[in-house]
């Protein structure tokens, strides 16, 4: 049921800010030309939180300290009826809490390369790749019988890695939002510690098969919606949602979903305010859906 919440939801936000908002061209893509073919958008923010408190605080508390980093570029170009749209977005957290090492809040690399044509008003066909890892280890944190803290490794760089090749249409009504829908979007699942399954719970391997490296899924399809709009001249809201679905097993838990949230609150010309998160249903990793959230101020800057 909390799926089909998220759908519905994501659904939703396209529909109702277009019937609210009619604004002309995203201001923060830059012209790279001048017959403006090609045009840049870049942003690189760190935000961090601290906390500290007296050992005789009587209401309680936990010393600690959080970095967020984010690096988003895009690169388009644009000469009709042939378009290539370009992105790279890497996000990388940690979190320090008393009495415990520096863990991992957030981890993330995706990268995503189009080539569209126009067909119609508002629709073109495509052919794209996108890319999703991770930049570093991820650990389970479990104690042992003398009470001490053991970190066990339960995801890498490459483990899992996912490759994605879409061929299908476009739908583009807004320069803020757009519709992919792929009836055919072959991808690979890597996994290349060997090992890996055994430290994670009920030894999955993010579908693939033990013993093996790689998981090939041939015949599949996608839909990836992204809508990436200011909302005021210093807020600004992107969410990205994408379903998988392999033609080997289309009952409804074996589709992966995944939603990318992400919300930034310009308060001056360089310090901003963000929160994000990311809800994610894959069966090959966890039967539950897993919700990962993110919030903090800090460095913004943005081209």
């Amino acid at each position: 049921m909390k799926i089909y919440i998220l759908v519905i939801a994501l659904v939703g936000w396209p529909a109702f800010l277009f019937a609210q908002d009619n604004s002309p061209k995203d201001t923060t893509l830059h012209y790279l030309d001048v017959d403006s073919t090609w045009w840049n958008a870049i942003q690189f923010g760190v935000n961090f939180s601290q906390a500290s408190f007296s050992e005789n605080w009587s209401a309680g508390g936990v010393n600690s300290f959080a970095l967020n980093s984010l690096f988003n570029y895009q690169l388009h170009y644009q000469s009709n009826p042939w378009s290539w749209d370009n992105q790279i977005e890497v996000l990388y957290g940690l979190v320090k809490n008393a009495d415990q090492d520096v863990r991992k809040s957030q981890d993330r690399i995706f990268v995503d390369t189009k080539i569209g044509y126009n067909i119609a008003e508002d629709w073109s066909g495509f052919l794209s790749v996108n890319f999703l890892s991770q930049l570093a280890p991820g650990y389970r944190y479990l104690e042992d019988a003398q009470g001490d803290e053991d970190a066990v490794t339960i995801s890498r760089f490459m483990a899992p890695g996912f490759l994605t090749t879409s061929l299908g249409f476009e739908y583009k009504p807004t320069d803020y939002f757009w519709l992919r829908l792929s009836p055919f979007a072959p991808r690979l699942t890597f996994v290349t510690d060997q090992t890996l399954y055994l430290n994670r719970e009920e030894e999955k391997n993010f579908g693939v098969p033990i013993g093996e490296t790689v998981r090939y899924e041939w015949l599949a399809s996608q839909l990836v919606a992204e809508l990436n709009k200011n909302l005021t001249e210093n807020i600004n809201l992107q969410t990205r949602y994408m379903l998988f679905a392999s033609y080997e097993s289309l009952a409804v838990d074996s589709l992966d979903h995944r939603l990318d949230f992400a919300f930034n609150a310009k308060l001056t010309e360089y310090i901003n305010f963000s929160m994000g998160a990311i809800l994610l249903y894959d069966i090959d990793q966890d039967n539950s859906l897993q919700i990962g959230q993110t919030m903090g101020i800090g460095f913004l800057l943005q081209q």
